[in-house]
């Protein structure tokens, strides 16, 4: 790899531009509007920023958990060796489409140019990498050269457990699928706004797995419709990916009024096109929670024409820059904005909810909220603080620990640990013979880039192990 020397010196930091918010709001379209198989700008000027580093913390410790070799394919995209560069790519990441579009992008928090300058942009080319190869005709199936007799069931078909099935599906195990939903796709499908992620792409990415071998059975429970016992009996081993789905509730007074809704419900609803489903049109929508999935469920209300969308943080408002307490390459603690910020989403720090106030028909129409501050590492509420916040939907959006109580589980006799992850050794398999775990249901509510970094190194340990 020969980088430029003074691309980084000769080209500023450029990302997509999104769509205008006038024009996002009318629609469940995606952000951005770039081209089939084209680039938002030439990328060969913005990886020619990439400094090719000694020692490249994008793909370290703090970095990319999947190891994706960012400056090798940076310098492929810079003397247009596109094919070259999907391939080195798709080495360490299954769904680099994916990623580009939903991965908050640690690499870039941790590249060294971050330092004195704005990062290389590496999200959008590794997104732009992808699509090329999709649109080129690039992207094949992979068939394994020899079918083993093995049989894998992987229960749960999130990005961790597709990863796991692709991966051992290409070794030539015979593996099948376990999705409890009408369709696969775990959060990806149910739990990510069409706007962030249009499914035709994870339909793309499906077909592909179905053509390499993998069998998907969706609609069926596993541990319900098919119990557990069956399940050992039918196969050699068992991959558990199915997630941490245990939401963070909210156990104050009024917690059981209409119109106060947890958020992957508020999400999914929507996705499916529900006819009873949630609906923000012409309310007052408050979310209690600052995260990704917060900012989801403000950017839905606000394309479903909700009147005003606030969203509460416990926290204090973040520094405009990376705080002291995270420096480089850390990931940095710093103020977020979001799409739904600048399509008229507002946001509120410091704030705590002691209940809900309903209405003579038993819905909510206000938060009774108070002031907190932050000091001697702990939350206080500040005296004579308290106020009303008016609401008449309430999104609960506060996170995630482990998995949800399931047949399954029990079934197999799976130990978990006091927030409900999946106890594993580092071999990722669980307390159950020949049963393994990875992702979410293993290590708790996490990024995807995380969740697929597991689902490979789970298929290695399994096929080792076979």
């Amino acid at each position: 790899m020969t980088p430029d020397p003074q691309g980084f010196l000769k080209h500023q930091r450029r990302e997509p531009a999104m769509r205008p918010p006038v024009d996002r709001l009318r629609d469940f379209r995606d952000l951005y509007d770039v081209p089939p198989g084209g680039t938002p700008f030439p990328l060969a000027e913005q990886a020619s920023r990439c400094m090719g580093c000694g020692v490249p913390f994008c793909h370290g410790e703090h970095g990319c958990p999947l190891g994706n070799l960012v400056p090798d394919w940076n310098d492929l995209v810079r003397r247009g060796k596109w094919r070259e560069a999907l391939t080195l790519l798709h080495a360490t990441n299954n769904f680099p489409e994916l990623t580009g579009k939903l991965c908050p992008a640690p690499c870039e928090s941790a590249c060294v140019l971050g330092l004195v300058d704005e990062p290389v942009a590496i999200r959008t080319i590794e997104s732009a990498i992808a699509d090329r190869g999709f649109f080129e005709g690039w992207i094949e199936p992979v068939r394994a050269k020899v079918q083993r007799r093995e049989r894998v069931a992987v229960i749960g078909s999130g990005p961790a457990g597709l990863a796991a099935a692709q991966e051992l599906a290409r070794k030539g195990f015979r593996v099948t699928v376990f999705e409890k939903a009408e369709k696969p796709g775990g959060l990806l499908r149910f739990g990510i706004p069409d706007f962030k992620l249009e499914k035709w792409v994870l339909d793309r990415r499906l077909a592909q797995l179905e053509a390499e071998g993998v069998v998907f059975k969706t609609g069926v429970h596993a541990g319900v419709d098919v119990p557990a016992e069956r399940l050992r009996l039918d196969f050699d081993a068992l991959c558990l990916t199915i997630g941490a789905e245990a939401a963070r509730d909210l156990s104050v007074p009024g917690r059981e009024l209409g119109g106060v809704v947890m958020a992957m419900d508020y999400l999914a609803a929507q996705n499916r096109e529900a006819p009873d489903r949630a609906t923000a049109r012409g309310k007052k929508v408050v979310v209690l929670g600052g995260g990704d999935t917060g900012s989801d469920c403000a950017g839905t209300a606000l394309r479903q024409g909700a009147k005003e969308v606030l969203q509460l943080e416990l926290h204090p408002r973040p520094p405009e820059t990376r705080a002291k307490g995270t420096p480089w390459p850390l990931w940095p603690m710093q103020l977020r904005s979001s799409h739904a910020h600048t399509e008229g989403g507002m946001r509120q720090w410091n704030t705590v909810t002691k209940a809900f106030v309903g209405d003579a028909r038993g819905s909510v129409r206000a938060l009774h909220c108070a002031s907190l501050e932050w000091r001697s590492g702990a939350f206080h509420e500040v005296p004579g603080s308290d106020f009303e916040l008016p609401a008449e939907l309430v999104v609960l959006a506060m996170g995630f620990s482990g998995t949800k109580p399931e047949p399954l589980l029990d079934g197999l006799g799976i130990e978990r640990d006091a927030a409900g992850r999946i106890v594993t050794k580092s071999t990722y398999k669980t307390s159950a013979d020949w049963v393994y775990a990875a992702g979410d249901a293993r290590r708790g509510a996490s990024l995807i880039v995380w969740a697929i970094a597991e689902g490979r190194k789970m298929a290695a340990a399994v096929a080792a192990a076979l």
